[in-house]
């Protein structure tokens, strides 16, 4: 494998050393290129088969192509793929690449959906609010450091709970819906004072309300799996239409309802920073309704997923070590999880093998000159750039075996410089999150829950067995440690 330690990031400036090549691929005719490259997205080709079988055609890892949704929903669907890791980093630059309107992609759901604002995550840092309502997340959650492990162990012990009781009465149990539950627990307590989703107006129904509201927003990106005969009603409504927001407002005003009534501090520590109540609760809501619970509901699955499927020696060697530290600390500290360098590189390689946020999207600024490991390509001004993230953080010139999970990849002084590449949170992963970039706020929060709940899990069980379809998680066994 040659090194892959030789570049930094995408460069706009030529390089004497690569060729310079058009960039290949096409968008068809007009509209009708579109619904050809949307029905081979998500019906005939699939995703992953979608971007490889046009790399591969195009023997390139950049080429142009139309992204769903399309027409009467996307402004334009046309964008520049990147797929790997040497050209994917100019997404994150934000000097050459504009973040206005593209969080979703080449279309943007309503603004009912969020009160009527343009939430943080659509603002370019560009836009002044854009940096006043980051630095108020990131000076919140600074705030929260010290209650943030503690308020965690106590949700997570119901996920536990949850998980034996169903496995002894069923022998099988959908992990997702606990996951639901701990997730919406976590995070409502965490922005809300410490108060319980179901002493608000959500009650116990708190993630099915949130995920209604969610689906009207991503669904045009989607698909749900339907018989075939059913394509083109789906296609018509879902990836043509989509879905009004009056189907969801009594939902979105109950949710806005509860964090209103909850979030004191929060929202007191807002109108420091010149913001009035509703619109920094509306961005609230987007935060802990989008950003946080949606992520922690898809990213635990896929993390215990992964562990679970590499078997009974990683799970011996994680709770050995879990184990080990925790005792030599009287107890689970954040000084002891940061010495649990497998911990760690497992939660790093479970985020590079499968990116909870597979799609990055940027306009760019100007006139653009962005090298791949082969070749340079050129990008004008006002083209958007599309970035694939499973595919960049799965370069084979960068990774070996890059399609399989190692736990312990990142382990180590070599293992430690390809923390670099996981790129899940719209940043180099060596970065920190700050006002004037699109990294992720959130990023060092999950990562540190991410481990905080291995070290839950493996405390109390020596190994399990799981199974995985397209959207479940499914556990078979858990076999518990002898000092639970």
């Amino acid at each position: 494998m040659s090194s892959p330690f030789s570049f930094v990031q995408s460069s706009s400036s030529s390089s004497p050393n690569l060729a310079r090549r058009e960039i290949p691929g096409n968008y068809g005719l007009p509209f009708f290129g579109s619904i050809k490259d949307r029905w081979d997205f998500f019906y005939f080709q699939g995703e992953d088969k979608f971007f490889r079988s046009r790399m591969e055609n195009y023997n390139s890892t950049i080429f142009r192509v139309n992204m769903p949704p399309g027409p009467w929903i996307s402004d334009d669907p046309r964008v520049i793929v990147l797929l790997d890791a040497k050209s994917f980093p100019i997404l994150f630059d934000t000097s050459k690449v504009e973040k206005r309107d593209v969080f979703t992609g080449t279309y943007m759901p309503s603004t009912s959906y969020t009160g009527g604002y343009r939430v943080c995550s659509y603002l370019d840092p560009s836009e002044p609010n854009h940096g006043s309502i980051k630095t108020l997340l990131l000076t919140f959650l600074d705030s929260k450091r010290d209650e943030t492990i503690p308020l965690f162990q106590t949700c997570v012990k119901g996920l536990f709970s949850g998980l034996e009781n169903q496995l002894r009465d069923t022998n099988r149990v959908d992990f997702v819906p606990l996951n639901a539950d701990l997730s919406l627990e976590f995070v409502f307590r965490l922005y809300c004072d410490g108060k319980s989703p179901s002493d608000t107006i959500l009650k116990s129904d708190g993630p099915s309300l949130i995920k209604k509201w969610l689906l009207g927003q991503v669904l045009p990106i989607r698909t749900m799996g339907l018989p075939k005969l059913s394509y083109p009603i789906e296609d018509f409504i879902l990836h043509s239409i989509g879905i009004p927001f009056f189907l969801v407002k009594n939902e979105y005003e109950k949710i806005y309802d509860a964090f209103s009534s909850s979030a004191t501090t929060f929202l007191d520590k807002a109108e420091s920073f010149g913001f009035s109540r509703e619109e920094a609760c509306n961005n609230l809501v987007f935060i802990a309704g989008f950003n946080s619970f949606g992520g922690f509901t898809t990213w635990f699955p896929s993390l215990m997923k992964w562990v679970g499927s590499a078997g009974e020696t990683l799970h011996r060697d994680l709770a050995d070590e879990i184990r080990s530290i925790v005792k030599s600390e009287g107890g689970i500290t954040l000084k002891g999880i940061n010495k649990m360098g497998l911990t760690k590189s497992v939660v790093y390689g479970s985020l590079r093998i499968e990116p909870p946020v597979p799609y990055q999207y940027g306009r760019a600024k100007q006139d653009l000159v962005i090298q791949t490991h082969d070749a340079e390509y050129e990008v004008k001004k006002g083209e958007m750039i599309f970035g694939f993230q499973p595919f960049a953080t799965k370069d084979p010139k960068i990774f070996d075996e890059p399609e399989k999970f190692i736990g312990n990849r990142f382990v180590g002084k070599e293992g430690e410089k390809l923390v670099m590449y996981v790129f899940w949170s719209n940043g180099w992963e060596t970065d920190e999150p700050k006002m004037n970039d699109k990294q992720c706020p959130g990023k060092n929060l999950v990562e540190l829950i991410s481990r905080v709940f291995l070290v839950e899990f493996f405390l109390r069980y020596d190994t399990f067995t799981v199974e995985m379809d397209a959207s479940n998680l499914t556990f078979l066994s858990l076999n518990k440690a002898n000092s639970y």
